[in-house]
């Protein structure tokens, strides 16, 4: 079960960090993703870490500014967003993948996925 937090109204140009908890699996053996579906639009990989968080994807609509991180001793992960634009307004939702791959681009091979935070950026 993951469960995320952290969305909000924000000002464009402004931060938000988001935060996925999970509980029920091995935090640290899964690979965790974070999806984004804007209304009208297809959901989307935004960034992606590995189990150890060695290793990240970004898209490249949000690389450098954004940031994936993870604490498996907290068993949550982490999406720092600055600079944030108008065009980032989406409902956010965590993933966990398992398997011997930590990403795939593909949300069918994500096996657990939490329940959605709306991120709204005004202009």
């Amino acid at each position: 079960q993951l469960q995320a937090s952290g969305g909000g109204l924000v000002q464009a140009g402004g931060s938000l960090r988001l935060s996925c908890v999970g509980s029920g699996r091995p935090f640290s053996r899964l690979g965790m993703g974070w999806f984004r579906q804007a209304q009208g639009n297809e959901r989307e990989v935004v960034a992606a870490i590995s189990w150890s968080g060695g290793n990240t994807y970004y898209a490249d609509s949000v690389k450098g500014r954004f940031t994936i991180s993870r604490d498996n001793a907290k068993n949550t992960v982490y999406l720092q967003m600055n600079s944030l634009k108008p065009e980032d307004t989406a409902v956010y939702y965590c993933a966990a993948k398992s398997g011997i791959s930590w990403y795939s681009p593909d949300e069918t091979l994500y096996d657990y996925w939490g329940q959605g935070t709306l991120v709204t950026v005004s202009s």
